[in-house]
């Protein structure tokens, strides 16, 4: 982190002061702005809080989403850190909003503090520090969900009278055309001979963004960057697209982003992670979803889930057109790395074989194989 220039960012941190000021009804002076390095698109800064009589917040976090920004976005991303703000103390996922400005596209947060990112303790060579974090991080999304069960309604009418409808899920566009896409792209990009059981998997994995029997708010990124871990617990730092969508998606996610952040010596040891994480969500929300108890079941939908992500990746590194995706360019899930890629469709094979889906595990496979001899030899 360094400390940033005056310019576009001075800019950000007057608009903050005068809508902090406009709030408490007296002077808010904001300094020493810090460049936390956002996603790529979004300016995110710390700064101290120099003055403000009413608050004994010490410092706090500004986001400016960038002008050629979807409306869309800013939209849905307030509505998230709104709700999020209003759920009980334990069962909050992140920040607490503070204050927003829906024409700079300014939101004002509640700073985490420094703690450790999710990233680093994966990487770390101390086996103690990716076991506990993988755990706390299965806890901290069953937490999330079994506390925003039914919340749906709610979430919808903060979009409907936000500064923008925010109805339209970007991601979920993109999954759709990468989905109704597969056979085309598996025949004629990969030449894979593919089971029409993988597209149907495919198919039913879509439909968990709109339908699903475990509907729950779901930040959209729960990958490792964006994870912090203080002494407040696992905290999920960027809600870009947050929304409601069934909630294996989100254990799904983790599950196939962790593994590209995870020191090379644990790699033999991924498959416990993946059965921990599993686990400790299981135990935040098998009272709320008690089918989720049974192994079966909950293998067969976590496997559903990861197998969408995968080939959601997947697509995106190759020449196949989904539309806009400037909202999925800072995602944990996309990488520039084929060998990411390939070790995906590696995990995912032997997930399936774990609980006994053969089919699946041939098809992923296949897959990787072909990826592997495109773009690794």
């Amino acid at each position: 982190m360094t400390v940033i220039a005056e310019g576009r960012t001075a800019g950000a941190v007057r608009t903050a002061e005068r809508v902090l000021s406009a709030r408490a009804g007296s002077p808010v002076v904001l300094d020493d702005p810090v460049d936390l390095a956002g996603s790529g698109r979004t300016d995110v800064v710390r700064v101290r809080v120099a003055q403000n009589p009413l608050s004994p917040d010490r410092s706090l976090v500004i986001k400016v989403l960038p002008a050629d920004e979807p409306a869309d976005a800013f939209a849905r991303e307030l509505a998230s850190y709104k709700y999020a703000t209003a759920l009980p103390m334990r069962s909050r996922p992140g920040p607490q909003l503070i204050a927003s400005d829906s024409a700079e596209r300014l939101i004002v947060l509640s700073d985490l503090g420094h703690g450790r990112s999710m990233s680093v303790l994966l990487a770390s060579t101390d086996w103690a520090d990716p076991s506990h974090a993988i755990s706390a991080w299965g806890q901290a999304l069953g937490r999330m969900h079994a506390a925003t069960v039914g919340g749906e309604d709610d979430f919808a009418a903060l979009l409907r009278h936000g500064p923008a409808r925010g109805d339209v899920e970007a991601l979920t566009a993109q999954v759709q055309v990468a989905v109704s896409r597969a056979p085309e792209v598996l025949g004629e990009h990969l030449g894979v001979e593919f089971s029409t059981g993988f597209v149907e998997l495919l198919t039913r994995a879509q439909l968990l963004f709109a339908e699903g029997e475990h509907r729950a708010f779901s930040p959209s990124d729960v990958g490792p960057p964006n994870i912090l871990i203080n002494d407040d617990g696992v905290q999920f730092m960027d809600y870009e697209w947050g929304g409601f969508r069934d909630a294996t998606l989100d254990i799904g996610y983790a599950v196939v982003t962790f593994g590209a952040e995870l020191a090379p010596r644990w790699a033999d040891r991924r498959a416990d992670l993946e059965t921990a994480m599993v686990d400790a969500w299981r135990s935040e929300i098998q009272a709320i979803w008690p089918a989720l108890s049974h192994d079966g079941e909950l293998n067969r939908k976590v496997l559903t889930a990861r197998a969408l992500w995968v080939w959601l990746a997947t697509v995106w590194m190759l020449p196949v057109e989904l539309g806009d995706d400037r909202h999925a360019r800072g995602l944990a899930l996309r990488t520039s790395d084929p060998a990411v890629v390939v070790a995906r469709w590696t995990d995912l094979a032997a997930a399936a074989r774990r609980t006994g889906d053969q089919d699946i595990a041939a098809d992923a496979d296949a897959i990787g194989a072909a990826l592997d001899a495109a773009w690794l030899r």
